[in-house]
């Protein structure tokens, strides 16, 4: 569960395919929020456990437990209009947050050990990219 099956073995950027996964889910369910919010508090639990206990299998952090990205992506699209628009920008600015990983996402990184750790990164990169789609929201309205 947490490499999202093969998603995680993927040779060249997992965590794309992993943030992927989570956008596809979105694109075609278009969940509500109360749905959408369910749905990321679950996994948000699922892959504390998986990524902990994959962590043990695969090393730390390893690249292969993408589950943290899925959850980071549903995070990004809370409470945002589910246009194609929105949901480009949050993939983009997602994946911008979780790669640059500015200092207080990189600080729990560090210091918040096993599957908490690896969530949590990814759960703050989708805050940061979620208040960036609401300050455009609000600018654009």
């Amino acid at each position: 569960m947490a490499t999202l099956g093969f998603l995680g073995y993927i040779p060249f950027a997992p965590g794309t395919a992993g943030t992927a996964a989570g956008f596809l889910l979105v694109l075609l369910l278009k969940p509500d929020v109360v749905n959408l919010s369910i749905l990321t508090a679950l996994i948000l639990i699922i892959g504390t456990l998986t990524a902990h206990n994959a962590e043990k299998l695969l090393g730390k952090d390893s690249s292969h437990i993408v589950i943290d990205e899925l959850c980071g992506y549903l995070i990004s699209v809370i409470f945002v209009p589910m246009t194609i628009g929105y949901l480009v920008a949050a993939f983009i600015l997602f994946r911008f947050f979780d790669i640059l990983k500015p200092p207080s996402i990189r600080a729990i990184e560090r210091n918040v050990p096993g599957g908490a750790g690896i969530m949590l990164d990814d759960v703050l990169a989708g805050i940061y990219a979620n208040v960036c789609l609401q300050l455009w929201r609000s600018f654009a309205n």
